[in-house]
């Protein structure tokens, strides 16, 4: 296990998976360097983040933060966005369960699967879309497919009007990006937060049938509501996570078959199944690199270290997914016939994600669906061609190229 000074994290992202595992090397839990010199921890080990995420002395208030409550973080730190948003996952105890509950009215297993024609509609319209390239063009197919999918699916959930939806999707592009200025920053939470208010004000005006609508009317049984700031924190997470983290997931499942045709093969004859696919992809490469931020009440003792009280602390998701603890020497393989798949890529504990089950079917309609429609399609660079996302809290790339192929309904 090495031991030295803070592992900077690389802003820029260009490995994610072996920056991982050079600070796995420093043992489950290793002291970090954040963007403008913060100190931190970063935790990726399997059963060392099974810890923390169950663990309430991690709290997910920045409030909780000492260095931010002194005024030591400025309002202009490249990651404000993550502790200026007031939803459930920047809350903790009554106040989390409060917020859960009300949101989580829009994501029980009958509103979740009342999605179902939604997302068969839009999955269809996008392969339709793919349908004019020729078969032998290069396309960008997260661009095309696994980007606007998510997309479109949660701005319809949420009712976002079409000619807000590019830069309401854009600030939380921007939030996820580590290699933004800290002016950038701010400048984005500031745009982001007043698009959202614009939209929550007019759902107030004009409700819908939409989520936003029913967020902005739910209450509890004392008659209490989410108050304005609550719902845009709220239309903050949902629509970046909803979307964020979605394209990243999707576009690595596609990437997964394409580059292992002998396991895309074992799907087709039915040996393998379109779950075998998606559980491996969320355990190998799991969306979030590195999650921010949890804040330790007081000294915890995990995975051999101790982490001060006020420490932050972030969750090292693909790295804890190829723990080889858990998975082996053949942890960082991707393989879908693998029998144990567990991950955490949904979190654990209090804060799971409540948008996992949404997420799920999402990667079930529109992974078939694509493979039914152009069963020949292939890469058109090496994996190790594609350009990374560009940060170090999300596993993803800039671009998936591809060459479709002829589509099955030519050939039929």
């Amino acid at each position: 296990m090495e031991q030295s000074c803070p592992y900077k994290l690389d802003v820029t992202g260009r490995d994610v998976h072996a920056e991982g595992e050079a600070i796995r090397a420093r043992g489950p839990v290793a002291q970090v360097e954040l963007p403008g010199g913060v100190q931190g921890w970063s935790v990726t080990g399997y059963q060392a983040a099974r810890q923390v995420l169950a663990d309430p002395r991690f709290a997910k208030d920045p409030k909780k933060w000492p260095a931010y409550t002194s005024g030591a973080i400025p309002p202009n730190w490249p990651l404000i966005g993550w502790l200026l948003m007031d939803n459930m996952t920047t809350n903790d105890g009554a106040d989390h369960q409060r917020l859960r509950k009300l949101v989580s009215h829009g994501f029980t297993p009958r509103q979740v699967e009342r999605t179902r024609p939604l997302i068969v509609k839009i999955v269809n319209d996008l392969l339709d879309g793919l349908s004019s390239a020729g078969p032998d063009e290069v396309v960008d197919l997260k661009g095309r497919f696994a980007t606007p999918l998510p997309a479109r699916v949660i701005c319809d959930m949420f009712g976002v009007p079409e000619a807000l939806r590019a830069s309401v999707l854009r600030g939380a592009q921007v939030n996820v990006t580590s290699s933004i200025s800290g002016e950038e920053a701010e400048a984005n939470v500031e745009q982001w937060h007043r698009e959202l208010l614009e939209l929550v004000e007019a759902k107030r005006e004009k409700p819908d049938e939409d989520m936003a609508s029913l967020l902005i009317a739910a209450k509890e049984e004392d008659g209490s509501t989410l108050t304005q700031e609550e719902v845009v924190g709220t239309l903050h997470l949902m629509l970046g996570a909803g979307s964020e983290t979605l394209m990243n997931a999707l576009s690595y499942a596609v990437l997964g078959m394409l580059s292992n045709p002998g396991q895309y093969e074992m799907v087709r004859n039915g040996t393998s199944s379109w779950d075998d696919v998606i559980e491996e992809t969320l355990r190998a490469q799991a969306p979030v690199a590195q999650l921010p931020l949890r804040y330790a009440t007081e000294d915890v003792a995990v995975g051999g270290a101790v982490i001060k009280a006020g420490d932050p602390v972030l969750m090292g998701f693909t790295a804890i997914g190829r723990d080889p603890a858990v998975h082996g020497e053949t942890a960082g393989d991707y393989d879908i016939t693998r029998e144990d798949k567990t991950h955490l890529s949904f979190g654990h504990g209090v804060h799971f994600c409540l948008g996992a089950p949404l997420a799920r079917l999402e990667l079930k309609i529109a992974l078939p669906a694509l493979f039914e429609r152009f069963p020949h399609m292939t890469l058109a660079v090496r994996p190790d061609q594609l350009e990374p996302q560009g940060t170090f809290i999300m596993n993803g790339h800039r671009e998936l190229p591809v060459r479709l192929g002829q589509p099955a309904t030519v050939l039929a």
